[in-house]
């Protein structure tokens, strides 16, 4: 288990440095207090969904708390909520579970009982040449998300949530203002007419893709090691596969592989159609198949080679802010959401 006060240190010592990260960091922390003071220190739970968002929205969220708590009190522990998905990824639960112990969280599990709570996401314009599917190719225009469902899913859970813990009246959310809808709210806003009341609170709503990873990575913060193979931005096993834009060509250097351009990287639609990772509901059989030229010789059934499974870089390694959801969204057109 962390020491918060430990933790608090850590956080405030850099929000209050020269690195590029602080005046970010000072920010986080101040909306954190002012939502405690406004709430109530026990009275504010923390949505925590295992991305990387969420890791770092709780580091900061320890933080403060490790601030105003005696050492004596550093025990008490946190309420927070997980709103699980349909097929989620098994390793990400995992890493919920050792983040849930690690930081001493009061954890409520809540699966909505609706299956429709998969998010969906409709992708942003591509070009003409790739009819709307190729999300490294936009056309000019507007360059967000798109829309997402999954809002009904969300609010029965809050509900369920709100009856298990009336006196929780503030929630901490990881959202950042390139996700869907993230540029509709601000650092602190009731929650939309029709759900339960709650005060969002959106410490980080200002951060970049490159913030989160500056912070994780500069602190040395566990995250799920999905984030490792590939993977920026996490959800079902249904809509959720390695980014495109990470995607190893065979020209690179494994051993030195140089940081994927949007220009030099094979086409996501090709990629997600040929290629998904073992770890969804439904293994890529075809990966393991031998090719017409691996026949081996003398008449022998058994083929002399395997074609490899794809390689990604990880998704610290993303430069383009855009593409951070670019492996999200429906490949699969059996898959009914």
């Amino acid at each position: 288990m962390i020491h918060i006060q430990e933790v608090a240190k850590q956080v405030y010592d850099l929000a209050a440095s020269d690195d590029p990260l602080a005046p970010l960091v000072k920010e986080a922390l101040d909306v954190i207090d002012e939502g405690l003071d406004a709430c109530g220190e026990n009275r504010v739970s923390i949505s925590f969904n295992g991305g990387k968002d969420c890791t770092v929205l709780l580091h900061l969220f320890a933080g403060a708390l490790g601030k105003r708590r005696p050492a004596s009190e550093y025990t008490s522990p946190i309420p927070a909520i997980y709103i699980g998905v349909p097929s989620p990824f098994p390793v990400l639960e995992y890493f919920i579970q050792d983040a849930a112990k690690d930081y001493n969280l009061d954890l409520f599990y809540c699966r909505p009982p609706q299956e429709d709570s998969i998010e969906t996401v409709v992708t942003p314009a591509a070009s003409a040449i790739t009819k709307g599917r190729d999300y490294l190719h936009p056309l000019p225009g507007p360059r967000g998300v798109g829309k997402a469902k999954g809002g009904e899913g969300m609010r029965q859970a809050l509900e369920m949530y709100k009856v298990r813990f009336p006196h929780i009246n503030g929630i901490l959310i990881g959202t950042r203002r390139t996700d869907p809808h993230g540029d509709r709210i601000s650092s602190r806003c009731p929650t939309d007419e029709g759900w339960p009341r709650f005060d969002r609170i959106n410490p980080i709503i200002k951060w970049t893709y490159a913030n989160v990873w500056s912070f994780l990575r500069q602190l040395n913060i566990p995250y799920c090691k999905l984030y490792d193979e590939g993977y920026t931005s996490l959800g079902s096993t249904y809509n959720t596969f390695p980014n495109p834009a990470l995607l190893v060509t065979p020209s690179e250097n494994p051993n030195t592989p140089p940081l994927p351009s949007a220009s030099s990287i094979i086409s996501p639609t090709t990629a997600l159609a040929t290629v998904m990772s073992n770890t969804h509901a439904t293994p890529q059989l075809d990966a393991l198949s031998p090719t017409d030229s691996d026949e081996a010789p003398n008449g022998n059934d058994h083929p002399a080679a395997f074609s490899l499974p794809p390689q990604y870089h990880p998704a610290y390694m993303l430069k383009d802010d855009h593409l951070e959801r670019a492996g999200r969204g429906l490949s699969i057109p059996s898959v009914a959401v």
